[in-house]
């Protein structure tokens, strides 16, 4: 059973202005990288206005994620003459008959690789394709992604299963170890070991032969807290340090009541020194955050 999809009120949500002044609050401080997430970004009406505007602000990066069901050559074109650089988009599984179970969404597996495609030929690149592995769900697919980054020329991304998940089902048991798919992918690939920045999210690997990249987000076996950079805020304005944490701050009411831009950049200093340190996800007493993944935004 599908869990209740519960939408707030317009007037709760930050309109195109607000969004582009956040932006910019951001930018004095620093911030030269813009992820545009969700739920599902495309529905959201000026998606075009917004990119075309922050395309213009002089980010050093720019990507959207999104589930690809309206990823079409014409939209993915528009984009990127307006100023996005990349797309990251989601896919669980490689199995037609998977796809509705997982991803309740009725997107046809072979639209999902056709946007992949598209964004990757129109130099929205380097494309990302995000999967979450679940045990006897879809790890047995693990070494398909990896030959599937090969043929499409992307970077697959492989993610351990957080506890953000729709339903609330959570458990330990079912999460694969970045180590064990690693293990899995190389019996059959050469890996070679890229690079990665400090702040990076992923442990990313090159392959001996070929194009495309395999990445391991160990986001529960492997913390990677103390490097995190990243804030994020939701449609309303809640401002959220961590993922995995319930602690949020709301800046709506500060742009509607006349709040100078020195109280905005205090505001986001104030919510980044709260980041923590650690998730304690691992742990057995864990307490998983009341908000799943689709409000938060990845």
């Amino acid at each position: 059973m599908e869990p209740d999809v519960k939408y707030l009120p317009k007037l709760d949500l930050l309109t195109l202005d607000e969004y582009v002044r956040v932006v910019e609050i951001a930018m004095s401080l620093g911030i030269v990288k813009l992820r545009i997430t969700g739920g599902e970004p495309t529905l959201y009406p000026q998606l075009d206005q917004f990119i075309e505007i922050v395309g213009q602000m002089g980010l050093r990066d720019i990507a959207l994620t999104t589930n690809g069901s309206l990823l079409s050559r014409e939209v993915a074109q528009r984009w990127k003459d307006s100023g996005l650089h990349r797309v990251t988009v989601s896919l669980d599984t490689l199995k037609p008959n998977r796809m509705d179970d997982i991803t309740r969404s009725h997107t046809a597996l072979k639209d999902v690789i056709a946007a992949i495609d598209t964004a990757r030929d129109v130099g929205l690149t380097p494309v990302k394709v995000n999967a979450v592995i679940l045990r006897g769900v879809n790890d047995d697919e693990v070494a398909d992604f990896a030959q599937f980054a090969k043929k499409h020329e992307i970077n697959m991304r492989l993610i351990e299963f957080m506890a953000l998940d729709a339903g609330g089902n959570w458990s330990r048991d079912e999460v694969v170890s970045a180590a064990e798919m690693k293990r899995r992918i190389k019996q059959e690939h050469t890996l070679i070991k890229e690079n990665d920045s400090p702040s990076s999210t992923s442990m990313n690997y090159r392959f001996s032969s070929g194009d495309g990249r395999i990445g391991f987000i160990a986001s529960v076996s492997k913390s990677f807290c103390l490097g995190c950079d990243r804030i994020r805020m939701m449609a309303d304005g809640s401002v959220r340090p961590c993922l995995f944490s319930d602690d949020e701050w709301c800046i709506r009411s500060m742009l509607r009541n006349g709040a100078s831009d020195d109280d905005l950049r205090t505001f986001f200093q104030d919510a980044v020194w709260a980041k923590s340190s650690g998730h304690a996800m691992d742990r057995e007493d864990f307490i998983r955050p009341e908000k799943t993944m689709s409000s938060i935004g990845g």
